[in-house]
């Protein structure tokens, strides 16, 4: 639960991202017709919240090293940032398909 709130606090992206599963998981019961279709619709919403969470730890990690640009630490940022775009293209894929 200190991951949880640790990460709310300081990072915005992580906080836009609770909103929008506040507005999203109770839309996957209204528009999941099966149960099937319910769990991955919140499955999706929980895999952008988790990969923001390793996304936000990776940077945590990397600052704590130092401030001073390294090729590698900025690899490693962006390619937890990437993570984190594609479990967003994953849901919003996802959610089309099921909505239509």
């Amino acid at each position: 639960m200190k991951g949880l709130k640790a990460c709310y606090q300081s990072e915005a992206a992580f906080r836009q991202e609770v909103w929008l599963s506040i507005f999203l998981l109770p839309m996957a019961f209204i528009f999941g017709k099966t149960g099937v279709e319910q769990v991955i619709l919140i499955a999706t919403v929980f895999l952008v919240l988790i990969v923001e969470i390793l996304n936000s730890a990776i940077e945590s990690v990397v600052d704590r090293i130092g401030d001073e640009y390294h090729v590698l630490s900025g690899a490693a940022k962006d390619m937890g940032s990437a993570a984190v775009w594609l479990s967003l293209m994953l849901l919003i894929i996802t959610w089309l398909i099921i909505l239509i």
